[in-house]
Order: structure tokens, then C-alpha cells, then sequence
């Protein structure tokens, strides 16, 4: 296993202090960087362009915040699935299924818009989390068939063909990979296997070359994997815990990197911070939900 001697130098996009800085995510419409403090009930956004920042509280702990099509976000929350109208001037449930003891996660949304949306029990326990399709009327089809027990659902994206899907079940330290018929993901397989020492895989982005970006908590770094499941390529960060990344900015070349400061007696100045490789690579657009 080899990586590539080049050495990316990172910047600071957002100086902030998350809990548990998230599911970074590009917004073309507003030319702006969405992201999430799961513990802290916040969403940001940041418009690296002129700086400006917004900040708007949730009701609960967020999983994760994506656009939709006709304006505003899909929230992926404590008890459910979530519409906030544009400016987050209204908030209607399109999902609602509380579970005592679980809390949505990291989400994402498919090539056709429906949100695949994670949940992880508080104290993770394997078989405690899962993944959900949310179709753009509501329609909510459970994944446990194809992806079997979950604990702590993290990193879901697809190829630039839209026909596989990789997904990430953070303790079991792998990446897996799917086929994807544009619905429905099937025959799951391990895509990438991160070693004892390494930390564990969280969120995750896809590139143009359908390589793949894997956050990895408590590994300090972001690591790529080739189409074929080959490490190329390594970001090693100041932080102990990111969490996430996703490109974005002019062009789609720059990534960014959500980080966390939960469970550190001594946190690094720069956790919780949004952290930035300019000209990293090239991102792939992405779908909003069609809700």
C-alpha cells in the first residue's frame, strides 16, 4: 500500500469550535459550504467568496443538512426527516420515527435526489443504526436487506456513473461498495480496509476520477483510494478527529474538511474547525433533494 509523496498544505476556511463539525456539503445555488454541529444543533453555511457566515439553530441534534431543489434544506435529525422552507423560515416533519436512544447521522442524496439518510444509536451499538432511502414524497425504504447489521452509518456517495454506491459502517473500519440500479444498492462487498492504528472511516466524498475521499476519525488525515480500491493519495491534518469532506468552492477544486472537538480532554486549537486543501482535486456536482 503506497501513497503519493505529494504533500497538500491546508488553510483554515471556518475558525469555529463544533462539538461535531459535519456532512460538509456544496450548495452551487449559493455558492456557499453547508455544514452541521450534530451535538451543538446548528447548521452553518459559509460563502468563501466574501466570508459570510450564517448560523441557524435546530430543535435537535442534526445529522446532516442538504439542499433542496426548489430552496431550502433536507435535515436529517434526532427523530426523523426534516423540510426547512428558504432562509429556514418554516420547518414541516416529512419523515417522523423517533427511537429512544437514536439519532440520525451522516447523509447524503442520489444521483435521482432522494435522500439516503444514516442513524447511529448514542452509545453505538452494532445493529443500533441503519440507512434510510427517503424518497422526495416521504417514501421511507429501510436498507437493512442489503446492508445487513448497522451501527454508526457514516460516508455514502456514488461513482461519477451513478452505478455503484460506497457507504462506510465506521466500527468495522472498512469502506464498502455496492451495485447501484439507481433506486435500490445491492451486493455489498469491501471496497477499502483501514488498518489497525489508522482510525476509523467516516464521511466520505467521491471525486471525477471516482476515486474516493475517506474522512478518518481519530487517524488525523483524509485519505483517496483509487476506482479499484488502491491508497494514492494522504492529507495529514493537524486534528485528531475529521469528520467529514466534500469539494466545493470556484470550479469544484477545493476540499474541505469538517473536524470535531467531542471526547478530547485537550482539543487542538483547531478542532471544530472547517479546514481547506485548495486545488485538491476535482469534485463531482451534486444532486439536491427533489423534495
Amino acid at each position: 500500500m503506497t501513497a503519493s509523496p505529494k504533500r497538500y498544505a491546508y488553510e483554515v476556511a471556518v475558525r469555529e469550535q463544533a462539538l461535531l463539525g459535519e456532512g460538509p456539503t456544496w450548495d452551487p445555488a449559493g455558492e456557499r459550504l453547508i455544514w452541521v454541529d450534530i451535538l451543538g444543533s446548528r447548521v452553518h453555511t459559509y460563502a468563501p467568496a466574501d466570508g459570510r457566515r450564517t448560523v441557524m439553530a435546530t430543535e435537535q441534534h442534526v445529522g446532516a443538512a442538504k439542499p433542496r431543489a426548489g430552496g431550502g434544506l433536507v435535515v436529517n435529525l434526532r427523530d426523523g426527516i426534516g423540510l426547512y422552507g428558504p432562509g429556514g423560515a418554516s420547518f414541516t416533519w416529512l419523515v417522523r420515527d423517533p427511537v429512544p436512544g437514536r439519532r440520525g447521522n451522516d447523509a447524503a442524496v442520489s444521483p435521482d435526489g432522494a435522500l439516503w439518510a444514516g442513524t447511529m444509536r448514542y452509545d453505538e451499538a452494532p445493529g443500533g443504526g441503519g440507512l434510510t432511502r427517503v424518497a422526495p414524497d416521504g417514501t421511507a425504504t429501510e436498507q437493512s436487506g442489503p446492508l445487513g447489521d448497522v451501527a454508526v452509518s457514516n460516508g455514502t456517495g456514488w461513482s461519477p456513473d451513478g452505478r455503484l454506491m460506497y457507504y462506510a459502517d465506521s466500527p468495522t473500519r472498512r469502506v464498502d461498495v455496492l451495485d447501484f440500479d439507481g433506486r435500490h444498492a445491492r451486493n455489498r462487498r469491501p471496497f477499502a480496509v483501514i488498518e489497525d492504528g489508522a482510525g476509523d472511516p467516516d464521511g466520505l466524498a467521491v471525486d471525477a476520477d471516482g476515486c474516493v475521499w475517506i474522512a478518518l476519525w481519530n487517524g488525523g488525515a483524509v485519505r483517496r483510494y483509487t476506482p479499484d480500491g488502491r491508497l494514492d493519495r494522504v492529507i495529514a491534518l493537524p486534528v485528531p478527529r475529521p469528520t467529514a469532506c466534500a469539494f466545493g468552492g470556484p470550479g469544484l477544486r477545493d476540499l474541505y474538511i469538517t473536524t470535531a472537538r467531542a471526547g478530547q480532554e485537550r482539543p487542538h486549537p483547531l478542532a471544530g474547525s472547517v479546514l481547506v486543501v485548495p486545488d485538491a482535486g476535482q469534485g463531482l456536482p451534486g444532486t439536491p433533494f427533489a423534495g
